[in-house]
């Protein structure tokens, strides 16, 4: 009986090792697929907060679309949302507006009906 026992000693050694390897496998995983890129993430975000100006329009985290009429220096905002002045703290603004969605495309002319000279001259 106790052959048994020392025959799988010499085993559970190299389980050991393997144990060891897939520890440090899936910690490289987490590490590659989650922290890493949510770090990048987050250093985006902080990029974006201090590149915040006056006139900036933004999407705050409850979705409310507004412009920045202040910022203070104790991390406050405070927002124009169609006249209502707003104070949010930076964290609360989700993301800042390209340049090309805050100007809005001038509505087309209308074509010009044809008067009726024209319509005569093509007549003949």
């Amino acid at each position: 009986m106790n052959t048994v026992f020392l025959a799988n000693a010499g085993g559970a050694a190299s389980n050991n090792w393997m144990m060891i390897i897939l520890f440090i496998i899936l910690f490289g995983f987490t590490y590659f697929g989650m922290i890493r890129p949510q770090k990048k993430q987050q250093q985006q975000r902080l990029q974006m907060m201090d590149k915040l100006k006056k006139g900036d329009e933004v999407v705050l985290v409850d979705g409310l679309h507004a412009k920045i009429d202040k910022i203070n220096s104790d991390k406050t905002v405070v927002v124009d949302a169609d006249g209502i002045y707003l104070t949010f703290e930076r964290m609360a603004i989700r993301r800042v507006l390209p340049a090309a969605a805050k100007t809005e495309a001038a509505p087309a002319k209308p074509a010009e009906p044809a008067s009726s000279d024209d319509t005569k001259k093509e007549d003949k």
